[in-house]
Order: C-alpha cells, then sequence, then structure tokens
C-alpha cells in the first residue's frame, strides 16, 4: 500500500534535530520511498505515474520517528493496579510469580494484545518484551501488527538454554515485525552453571544478551557476597557481554561497572516511573551519557508502573537526572528525544526504524502541535519531553500501516473484544 504524508512539519533525527517544514515522506511495502519538500514532491509527481491508495494531510502537525519501549512485559497488565505498594523482592515472590504461574500461553497472547493499545496510543511503534512465552507474545505482535524483539528470561525455574537456542532459530525466521534475541531474567534468579551455559550460547551465536541488571541496592549487595563482584562486573567476567547487549535499569552502579558496559557495548535502558514505585532508586543517566554508554528507555511491565506511557517516561527520565545531579542542564530534552527513538531502534535491534529517511521502516508518529500544551512553539522538541501526553498523538503507523488515528484501533481486534479477555483472565486468576 502506497501512502504519502503531506504538509509535515519534518523531524527526520537523519542529523541532529532540525525540524522541517512543508515535507512529504511516502511509504510503501512498510518502507520510507520517499523524502522531500512538497514542491520537490510536486514535480517528481507531474513527471512520473505515482498513485496512492491515501493521501495524509498533515496540516503541518510534526511527523517523526517512533517511540521504541526498550523494556517491557506486556503480559502483566492482568496485574495493574493489583500489586502495589512492595519493595521489588516481595513484590515479585509473594504476588507476581504465584499469580504468573496460573497463565497459560493463551493468556498471554491475549494480555499483551492489550498492551499494544496502549503502546500505539503512546506512539511507540516498537517494544522489546521480555516475558514467559516468546510465541504466543510473537503471535499477538504478529496479528496486531506491531514490530517487537523477543528476549529470554531464562532463571532457575523457567525456560531454558535449550528454549533460548529454539527461539532465536524459530522466531527470527517467523515475520518481518519479529526479532529475538537470546536473555535471562536476572543473576540473583540464576545459579552460575546456568549464567555460564547462557554465556556460552552468546558466544557460539555471537550475539547480544539482555537481561535486568543491578536494579536494586539488595541485588547488588547480595552479588557481591556471593562471587566479590558487582552484578556488572560478575556477568562480563563469564563473557555474558561480549558481543553487546541491554541491561535494564542499571540503577545501583559502582565505578569500574561504567568502563565494563562502555568497553562492551552494552545498552543501558532506563525504566524511570517504575524505578519509582518499587523505590528501587533513580538511576545514573547523565553518568552514563558521559561515560558514553549509550541509553535507551522502556516502560517495564504495567504491574509495576502501572502505565505503558512513553510521554511520562520521557519526563521523568530528564527531571530524575536534574534532581539526582543537582544539575538542571543534565540531560536535555534533546538527549532523551535520541534515547527514546534511535538509542531505542538500536537497543532493539531494529536499526531501520532509526529515523525517516528512505529504505528506512516506516515506523512514525504524527504529534499534533494544535492542542494547547504544545502552545507556543518555542521549542517543539522540549514541548514533547516535558508537556507531550497522548493526546498529542494523531496517527502510530508500523511497518506502513496505520495502527492507530484520531482515537480509533486499526489492528485487526476489536477493543472491547480485548478489554473483555483481559478482565475475564484477570478474574479468573486473581479472583
Amino acid at each position: 500500500m502506497k501512502i504519502c504524508f503531506r504538509n509535515a512539519s519534518l523531524l527526520d533525527m537523519v542529523q541532529g534535530m532540525q525540524i522541517k517544514e512543508n515535507m512529504q515522506v511516502w511509504t510503501e511495502d512498510g518502507k520510507i520511498s520517499f523524502v522531500g519538500t512538497d514542491a520537490s514532491a510536486e514535480l517528481f509527481l507531474r513527471e512520473n505515474d505515482v498513485t496512492f491508495q491515501r493521501i495524509v494531510d498533515c496540516k503541518n502537525n510534526l511527523l517523526m520517528p517512533g517511540f521504541k519501549n526498550a523494556h517491557t512485559h506486556s503480559a502483566m497488565t492482568f496485574l495493574r493496579s493489583k500489586a502495589d505498594n512492595l519493595p521489588l523482592q516481595e513484590w515479585l515472590n509473594h504476588l507476581v510469580f504465584p499469580a504468573e504461574a496460573k497463565l497459560s500461553e493463551k493468556d498471554i497472547y491475549a494480555l499483551t494484545k492489550l498492551g499494544i493499545l496502549e503502546y500505539l496510543q503512546s506512539g511507540i511503534t516498537g517494544i522489546c518484551e521480555m516475558y514467559l512465552t516468546p510465541d504466543s507474545i510473537a503471535a499477538a505482535c504478529v496479528d496486531m501488527g506491531m514490530r517487537c524483539t523477543l528476549t529470554g528470561g531464562v532463571n532457575n525455574f523457567s525456560q531454558s538454554v535449550d528454549d533460548l537456542k529454539r527461539w532465536n532459530k524459530e522466531l527470527n525466521k517467523m515475520n518481518e515485525l519479529i526479532r529475538f534475541v537470546p536473555g535471562f531474567h536476572a543473576e540473583y534468579t540464576c545459579d552460575k552453571s546456568l549464567l555460564c551455559e547462557i554465556a556460552g550460547l552468546a558466544e557460539e551465536l555471537k550475539t547480544p544478551v539482555f537481561a535486568h541488571v543491578s536494579e536494586t541496592r539488595k541485588e547488588v549487595e547480595e552479588c557481591i557476597a556471593r562471587y566479590g563482584m558487582t552484578p556488572v562486573a560478575f556477568l562480563d567476567s563469564l563473557g555474558m557481554f561480549r558481543y553487546g547487549g541491554c541491561g535494564y535499569h542499571l540503577v545501583h552502579l559502582q565505578e569500574d561497572d561504567y568502563e565494563i558496559l562502555k568497553k562492551r557495548g552494552v545498552y543501558a535502558v532506563t525504566n524511570p516511573a517504575s524505578n519509582l514505585k518499587l523505590a528501587s532508586g533513580i538511576a545514573p543517566v547523565s553518568r552514563m551519557l558521559k561515560e558514553g554508554i549509550p541509553v535507551a528507555i522502556g516502560t517495564d511491565g504495567p504491574a509495576s508502573n502501572n502505565a505503558l506511557d512513553f510521554f511520562r517516561e520521557m519526563y521523568l527520565v530528564s527531571a530524575l537526572a536534574k534532581v539526582r545531579e543537582e544539575d538542571p542542564s543534565a540531560v536535555s530534552g534533546e538527549e532523551v528525544l535520541v534515547m527514546a527513538c534511535k538509542n531505542g531502534a538500536y537497543a532493539c535491534a531494529t536499526p531501520d526504524s532509526d529515523c525517516i529517511a528512505p529504505g528506512k521502516n516506516a515506523d512514525m508518529v504524527l504529534i499534533d502541535l494544535t492542542q494547547p500544551n504544545m502552545r507556543p512553539l518555542h521549542n517543539i522538541v522540549d514541548n514533547l519531553v516535558y508537556a507531550g501526553s497522548k493526546i498529542n498523538v494523531k496517527l502510530t503507523m508500523v511497518a506502513g500501516r496505520i495502527l492507530y488515528e484520531d482515537g480509533v484501533f486499526y489492528t485487526g481486534t476489536e477493543q472491547e473484544e480485548i478489554y473483555e479477555e483481559a478482565e475475564r483472565i484477570a478474574n479468573r486468576i486473581l479472583g
């Protein structure tokens, strides 16, 4: 399907944050086929026979790359506002793990769909998903049209290295929307022999590895007590991140950790709302950026957040960094938007979704600049990060397909049907 976006204010993010006026972007077969001024496009159309199935008049609103949610557990929607006001370990062991043990693959398929609706409404065009049944999550994403990178959550109690091998082989061939990268839950839920197996698989496949790392002070202290090293240093000693990867949270880092993360090319994925709600702490985002460690943003799951609102995450990334550093200049709006769009694409192993240029994935969002929270237009980038809201998302496109527009979802599944199934699952499991 060929779609033309015209009269756009374009933030293509190819180089810097310059916004170009009166631009057109054409999409075809899931890719961006043309980017240019309205005038150059009209000249091309006079000389060439091009037929569009749809023309979208952007009316000078902002067309930009979609946000990438670089860490989430979507099917935890069933626990939204049910498992609150507890520290991480108690939250996991007393509420989350027992409830998750009752979930089926079919449940996780249905609950993931609910999460996808919220992502689209928030301008998110790609997610990095760690949860119990990657096969059914991948199926939900394909059926809804969402781009998804999946990773394993291997631990002592569920999933295995053989599962990682199978998913790596099968899911990477499943659909153009789906990627798989090996991963494990965390150091504290895996014994050393299991972690060595995962590191061996990473070496065999020459692949990055994703995991929760240094999320709480307790996690770091217990790892030092077990192995005499921080989680970052211990995992590095096993060769875990020889080919890079993602460390989710990275809230409590010690001096040597920064050099290891930089040396190994590990992406730090910060999850500010979840870390605040679980009282885990504030990640040292400003320090990581200064050390040359790339940072992306995730919502974490809807049980610990409880929202999947990327505008809230972007605001918190910057505001918390300013408080932590006691410096109002720490982590600018531009830096946050790079994390949300470009770095998120790289962290999710989907580099062709990083910007708007010919040949790139047609993963875009149209931002309504006519809403009162966007005016005056002194600085549109800062407006997005500090004042932006879901009300500003007019349209979300993934792989050239418009999945959300003006409050209506076009995912192939009725909204109410998704709600009703999620309620049935939650009631069955939680009572």
